[in-house]
């Protein structure tokens, strides 16, 4: 068991340490090292991807009973293969009048926030990237720029409809990101720490969702609203806007833009497994299976909710964020507060 739970640590030491051996010095180790962190993370983001795009549809299948993809391989497991193929085949269409140059970088921006997340979160014990002392924050930080690649892709293609869809995900964004960073502070004033692995090692006796469960509900929503899923899903808006930002892309950039999601979903699902859930604690199975379990139940929830709820109203959905989460998420944290200090001071 224990060499299950630190299988991956031991493949990095033994590269590392084939690496020395070469004969590199230490700070040309330490890059190569970043390197291969770098490179398994975008593996990590690319397998979420292509799994959660036909989990969704086989998940989506069974609510409206229906068998979803079932004919290419056992289960219908290569459609997904297949999708990639036809869409890395299609034509590539940029309007004439549009910012040629910022129409091709938009889709490839948009992962550099979930990646750069990806490399501060514990997937086990001592299993990260990079182990920040300020962790949380950092990842606020760098999620926060997700709304730059959307504005992009909708001001460089030349069109109202991109622009509007834009501007959408631009406000939705900012304003959800509120309520996420309340919810982790109040998780912040608990723990004592801003280091994720302190957090996860703060609850072996008792996860933070049963301290915090107001403050779990509103990272829930807000995450949700962040990744632009449905209900939230109002950037695409394809009844008034088309498609939104989405409108003039095509082929694999348009299948880019989608891709980022799953993948930004499934940073938002480990940051609350992180921050909530305990991470990978857990008995008998290694810690980052435990976490990975974690993370799927969460990412079924998530897709459970899209194929449930309709798309709410964009007013609606600003009202949601300003009148009852971000009034909720701010009684939570004066509650939290006054619970520490009696806490600290008569226990």
């Amino acid at each position: 068991m224990e060499f299950l739970d630190n299988i991956f640590l031991y493949g990095t030491s033994i590269i590392r340490s084939i690496i020395t051996w070469i004969g590199f010095d230490p700070a040309i180790t330490n890059m190569i090292m970043a390197a291969v962190y770098t490179v398994a993370i975008l593996v990590i983001c690319t397998l979420v991807a292509l799994f959660y795009v036909l989990y969704e549809r086989k998940l989506a299948g069974f609510i409206q009973y229906r068998p979803g993809p079932n004919k290419l391989g056992p289960f219908g497991l290569f459609q997904t293969v297949a999708d990639a193929v036809k869409l890395l085949t299609k034509e590539d269409i940029v309007p004439r009048n549009a910012d040629k140059a910022l129409h091709f970088l938009a889709p490839l921006f948009v992962f550099i926030p979930p990646i750069l997340a990806l490399g501060a979160i514990p997937f086990g014990n001592k299993l990260v990237a990079v182990d920040l002392n300020i962790g949380m924050l950092y990842i606020l930080a760098v999620t926060s720029l997700s709304t730059i690649p959307f504005f992009l892709a909708g001001w460089s293609s030349n069109n109202k409809y991109t622009m509007l869809g834009a501007m959408r995900a631009v406000s939705q964004k900012i304003s959800y990101e509120i309520p996420v960073i309340f919810s982790v502070l109040a998780i912040t004033m608990i723990a004592g720490s801003l280091n994720m692995s302190e957090v996860v090692g703060m609850q072996g006796k008792l996860w933070f969702v049963f301290v915090q469960p107001l403050s779990f509900l509103i990272f829930f929503i807000a995450g949700i609203a962040e990744t632009n899923r449905a209900p939230f899903d109002l950037p695409e808006g394809e009844s008034e806007l088309t498609a939104g930002y989405l409108t003039e892309y095509s082929g694999m950039k348009w299948a880019l833009f989608f891709l980022a999601e799953y993948c930004s979903m499934f940073v938002f699902s480990a940051m609350a497994t992180t921050l909530f859930l305990g991470g990978w604690l857990g008995p008998v199975l290694p810690g980052w299976m435990w976490f990975v379990l974690k993370v799927h139940v969460l990412m079924t929830v998530i897709i459970w909710i899209r194929w449930t709820f309709p798309r709410i109203r964009v007013d609606k959905l600003l009202e949601f964020n300003w009148k009852i989460l971000i009034p909720a998420s701010i009684l939570n944290i004066f509650a939290t507060g006054i619970g520490v200090y009696l806490f600290n001071n008569f226990f």
